[in-house]
């Protein structure tokens, strides 16, 4: 047995969810509470029952760009899809893509609008690591500007194969999203409207927003044996000093800082081992979260229901306690609850 199969499930199929509810903050939840060793289910909309006044919910407002990307080579007509992974200032991108064959370096993919539609050529210029390819897209339009007209929902394979419908567009994206730049959404975020971040600022919850933009990793499940051999990819982060005087603010007054989803984690406590307390921090994160670990910063953890043997589900361990953990996976599957981005919830408290 690796250390790995010690963050392994087995999960049935129809667990998965396909759509979100339709309205978010009915999704259930699964309050796993340390201090009692204890777990309830009730839903997110009971969110400010577990929370006090003076407690302090930190969101990520990364936004989902369209970033899925369909095509066909130009040679020999085969089908490519890829993800857009970031472009630098030359508007060089890096994608990562896959097809049948090998591609070669200078060839050529004609990119699909949602209808199906050959758009634009993208020319592959060289390899850089499995399958990563930089790239150059004709003419000098803008990575946004190019994404708006070709690219899809970088929906998880998972759902429905990875193919988005148009509900999708609203659907997977948080409702405080502002700063394009993820090619995933921080999917704990999905489950809060407009109103129910309303009722809890009315409790006295406060609120403040730090920037993890979700990259390629989280595609990527842990391959190695040992923990300490799996190689995370760095992602962007901004804990800006507004963000980071509200947690030191929330400590002195006795409050716990809230994090909504893994990404916040990583964020606050990258941060926290960058720079002093209330001086905020921005930069590239490798943060890999395993146990043992010392939490900073963090007191408490919203969150989805994590894929198998995955950086995600080995952080929500190492936050929550191995065993209480796994008795909360097993209670979630016994009750029929839904998982992965658009599912329920998890509350640790």
């Amino acid at each position: 047995m690796s250390e790995l199969d010690a963050y392994d499930y087995e999960l049935p199929r129809e667990r998965i969810a396909q759509e979100p509810l339709a309205h978010r903050p009915d999704a259930r939840m699964l309050v796993v509470d340390r201090s009692r060793d204890a777990l309830e289910l009730c839903h997110v909309r009971d969110l400010g029952d577990f929370l006090r006044p003076d407690d302090l919910l930190v969101l990520n407002d990364t936004k989902v760009m369209p970033a899925r990307l369909v095509g066909r080579r130009e040679s020999t007509g085969g089908r490519w899809t890829g993800l857009f992974l970031d472009a630098d200032e030359s508007n060089t991108w890096r994608v990562l893509g896959k097809t049948r064959g090998r591609l070669q370096a200078l060839e050529r993919v004609i990119l699909n609008d949602r209808d199906g539609r050959p758009r634009l050529a993208l020319t592959m210029l060289a390899p850089v690591e499995r399958g990563i390819w930089v790239a150059r897209v004709d003419g000098d339009q803008s990575p946004a500007e190019v994404l708006e007209q070709v690219g899809r929902v970088p929906l998880p394979p998972y759902i429905r194969g990875g193919e988005m419908v148009d509900s999708d567009v609203p659907n997977y994206q948080t409702v405080f999203a502002a700063k394009p730049g993820a090619v995933a959404a921080p999917t704990a975020g999905l489950h809060f409207t407009k109103p129910l971040l309303d009722q809890l600022q009315r409790q006295g919850v406060r609120q403040t927003y730090v920037t993890l933009h979700v990259g390629i990793g989280t595609f990527r499940p842990i391959q190695t044996e040992r923990l300490e051999d799996h190689e995370m990819h760095y992602e962007w982060v901004e804990v800006g000093a507004a963000a980071a005087q509200e947690v030191q603010q929330c400590r002195a007054r006795g409050g716990r800082v809230v994090a909504v989803g893994t990404t916040v984690v990583r964020s606050l406590e990258s941060a926290a081992r960058k720079s002093p307390p209330g001086q905020g921090w921005s930069g590239q994160t490798n943060l890999f979260i395993r146990p043992p670990f010392e939490f900073q910063t963090v007191d408490a953890l919203l969150t989805n229901f994590h894929l198998p043997k995955s950086s995600l589900l080995v952080l929500v361990h190492a936050f929550g306690g191995s065993d209480l953990i796994r008795r909360a996976y097993d209670l979630a599957i016994r009750e029929e609850l839904r998982f992965y981005s658009y599912g329920d919830a998890m509350l640790i408290v």
